[in-house]
């Protein structure tokens, strides 16, 4: 087992399992074509989407076949060390394209990109451009200036830019789901975490613009739309972090009252949300979310370790105490929903009292599915300043199994629960094993899998009675069309 790999006990988030997701968008007499792969988490696979809109209207068309490329974009991922090795290895071999073509321009977008551009561009050479999260919109040129023979290079991070006017090239799941950002950046600064100086202050995006694009996704097709942010539950338009108002002449609204803007576009239009902050979930968000059947029940609540003292350490800003109570909470008002989380094994000091804390809080929540890691430093953190990563690796490598072993009893159980249930399935498309089988997804976000009908196509939803199960994965008979 990597020391370094994320450990998941259901695929539910094809992006945040860092495979390369490859934008092919067509276009009428094309100019140009250009290659993009995404790595990481679904704001990085949105933030592609973007890329491809910006260059379209620049006359590139995007394309599967990178030999046909003239531009080579890859969006990057600076949150766990081997995600940064991938990308690595993979810029190694594009450069050896640009051997071959030296008009090739091969540039490097997102998180890793302003952490390592004097690396990439100076040192190890591996590429022409470097453009971060905030300078999408220079993109075409940079591409310019590399043209001429230089270096180009745009790391600035922006207190505004949230590409609110810009409609995204959609390009997920056969056109059933589609990632919306609503904001960018984070004020967390969590000890472990490089996101901050990486994708800057956080910024919530224009409300009005959320739900057109919302609504024409619906329009166009799509049948799910996940709202994005680092911490959706701190959206505020027009609000201070403290909920005052900026500007008294316009509208204010927080995470709940948007939710419930978007719930109220079709009731055909599923929402999902990601991700969600514990000291920052509302009793009035979980009210909303229990009033529309179209919210998805499902909450992804990080909680990273179960010992309060390891929290204060990891400055997450809440404790073992106040994380169970959200919990009820959720489960009293929400009734019926299904909890994922985040959990780090093995941070910077952590006992084993501290660990056993984990395991306990993981039995009194029994979470239906987890992200589980081995803590990695990561350069410019709190943790990296501050503490030593002392914990050695075959401890680490021991609390990890032990998590995943519980996690893989807890997720078998709330999957046992569901057997026997007519559940309605929206259709994604086939069945990773089989082309007889369907696979979709119910509110709680489980995949299911069941035979497939020549009248069902991905968009539909199917009521699916389940009737069988494996810790990821329910299996089920088609019982209404």
């Amino acid at each position: 087992m990597s020391t370094e790999n994320m450990h998941e006990t259901e695929t539910h988030d094809e992006s945040r399992q860092g495979e390369a997701l490859i934008l092919d968008i067509p276009m009428i007499n094309p100019v140009k074509k250009l290659y993009v792969e995404s790595y990481g988490c679904a704001m990085n696979f949105s933030d592609s989407e973007v890329v491809a809109s910006i260059m379209s209207k620049e006359g590139y068309a995007t394309t599967r076949d990178i030999e046909e490329a003239d531009v080579i974009l890859i969006n990057t991922c600076s949150i766990r060390d081997n995600a940064e090795q991938r990308v690595r290895n993979r810029l190694t071999d594009f450069k050896k394209k640009k051997r071959e073509n030296p008009e090739l321009v091969v540039g490097i977008l997102g998180c890793m990109a302003e952490r390592l551009k004097k690396n990439l561009l100076e040192e190890e050479k591996l590429v022409d451009l470097v453009a971060g999260p905030d300078s999408y919109r220079s993109l075409p040129s940079m591409i310019e200036e590399v043209g001429t023979g230089q270096k180009a290079v745009n790391v600035l991070l922006s207190r505004d830019e949230t590409y609110a006017d810009i409609s995204p090239v959609r390009l997920d799941k056969g056109g059933v789901s589609a990632f919306v950002s609503i904001t960018r950046g984070c004020d967390n600064m969590c000890s472990f975490c490089v996101v901050p100086f990486t994708r800057g202050r956080e910024r919530s995006r224009d409300p009005q613009t959320i739900v057109k694009e919302c609504q024409e996704i619906f329009d166009k097709g799509y049948r799910e739309v996940t709202l994005l942010g680092q911490n959706v539950d701190s959206y505020r338009w027009n609000m201070s972090s403290k909920g005052e108002i900026k500007d008294p002449s316009r509208e204010t609204m927080n995470f709940a009252q948007l939710m419930e803007s978007v719930a109220q576009i079709d009731p055909k239009l599923r929402i999902r949300f990601s991700t969600s902050h514990p000291k920052d979930m509302t009793d009035e968000f979980l009210e909303v979310m229990a009033k529309y059947d179209n919210i998805c029940k499902y909450i992804h609540l990080p909680v990273q370790s179960g010992s309060t003292s390891m929290l204060e350490k990891m400055n997450r800003g809440y404790t073992r105490e106040w994380y169970l109570e959200r919990i009820e909470a959720i489960r009293n008002i929400v009734k019926e929903v299904s909890i994922s989380t985040d959990i780090i094994a093995g941070f910077c000091g952590e006992t084993e009292e501290q660990h056993q804390d984990t395991l306990s809080l993981m039995e009194a929540v029994k979470y239906d599915f987890a992200y589980m890691y081995e803590y990695s430093e990561r350069p410019k953190t709190l943790a990296e300043r501050k503490y030593e990563d002392d914990i050695p690796k075959e401890v680490k490598n021991r609390r990890l199994t032990e998590i995943i072993d519980l996690q893989r009893e807890h997720g078998l159980l709330a999957n046992q629960r569901q057997i026997g249930q007519v559940q309605e399935i929206l259709v994604e498309g086939n069945s990773k094993r089989s082309d007889t089988e369907l696979a979709g997804r119910n509110t709680f976000n489980t995949k299911v899998v069941f035979p497939k009908m020549p009248e069902i196509k991905p968009g539909d939803y199917v009521m699916v009675k389940i009737v069988n199960c494996t810790s990821a994965t329910l299996f089920g008979e088609i019982v209404q069309i």
